[in-house]
């Protein structure tokens, strides 16, 4: 069993804590170009289309403060953008706004852009590079970090009307602070099913399946044995992977089971933490609860 069974396994949401609604969505939906899908109390749902699924749920608590630097949760969430086209027209919309960025990467695999959301949460905006162009190394696949090349990107960016996100926007990967990497293993390949891609990169663990380069990234960099932030701290308050059927989800519940772990079942949907308390669901496709979200 490994992250090739789970062939079709994805992220489908990542659910952020915001301090203040309406600034979360000045930027998100005004600036970047998420649609409303619909809102239940202090809680927003996104998607690129303002249809479902949500690729991102936003809940306010007023009075949240910062995340302490060196806890546990989220590093950063990465928003995919179908091509670098995509890519070059969201970017040249950020500088235009005059939007602080932290960093442009080329991993080889893709190209990335990393910047905070007004909470400081951490945002990934990235492309894939076609497969068959992802670096390989001895028969493992390479991840590397270069420098981006910042202004061929923007080359890219033919003059158009701003017309928001475009439909194949998604939620590529979540990449997690967690306090032991061994332990982040045994949780995501052992419980979940998916596979190290990357082992190598100082600190880090990457692990995927279907043979992508990473659906979760984990790095010890906030310290190892760090603890979780606190509840009313911005942040990640859980994030969904979707398995393509029953068999997948099944074999994920009893393992988390004979494992110990505390499991809570809707339906089709498993509520789990890993060993950092990083909260998430597992789901099968179509399938969605936002009253236990938010539990």
């Amino acid at each position: 069993m490994s992250g090739q069974w789970l062939q079709g396994a994805h992220i489908g949401y990542a659910h952020l804590q915001v301090r203040d609604l309406g600034r979360a969505l000045a930027f998100y939906r005004d600036l970047l170009g998420f649609l409303e899908i619909g809102r239940e109390g202090a809680t927003v749902l996104l998607s690129a289309t303002g249809s479902p699924p949500p690729l991102l749920i936003l809940t306010e608590l007023r009075g949240a403060r910062p995340k302490p630097p060196r806890t546990t949760g989220l590093y950063h969430v990465a928003i995919r953008v179908p091509t670098r086209r995509d890519l070059a027209r969201v970017f040249r919309r950020l500088l235009e706004h005059e939007w602080p960025f932290q960093g442009f990467s080329d991993h080889g695999v893709s190209e990335a852009l990393y910047l905070p959301d007004p909470d400081g949460n951490g945002l990934e905006i990235y492309r894939d590079r076609p497969r068959a162009q992802w670096p390989w190394q001895e028969g493992r696949l390479a991840m590397v970090t270069k420098p981006l090349d910042v202004e061929d990107l923007l080359g890219e960016a033919i003059p158009e009307p701003w017309e928001g996100l475009p439909s194949g926007t998604d939620i590529g990967h979540i990449h997690l602070h967690v306090a032991d990497l061994e332990e982040a293993e045994r949780f995501y390949v052992g419980i979940l099913g998916l596979e190290v891609t990357q082992r190598d990169y100082p600190g880090a663990r990457f692990f995927a399946a279907g043979g992508y380069h990473h659906h979760v990234g984990t790095n010890i960099w906030a310290g190892r044995g760090a603890p979780p932030p606190p509840a009313d701290a911005v942040g990640l308050r859980s994030f969904s992977l979707v398995v393509p059927d029953e068999a997948s989800w099944i074999g994920i519940r009893e393992r988390a089971l004979a494992a110990g772990l505390p499991v809570r079942e809707g339906s089709g949907v498993l509520f789990l933490q890993d060993p950092s308390a990083n909260r998430l669901q597992v789901v099968l496709e179509g399938r969605f609860a936002l009253d236990e979200a938010l539990g």
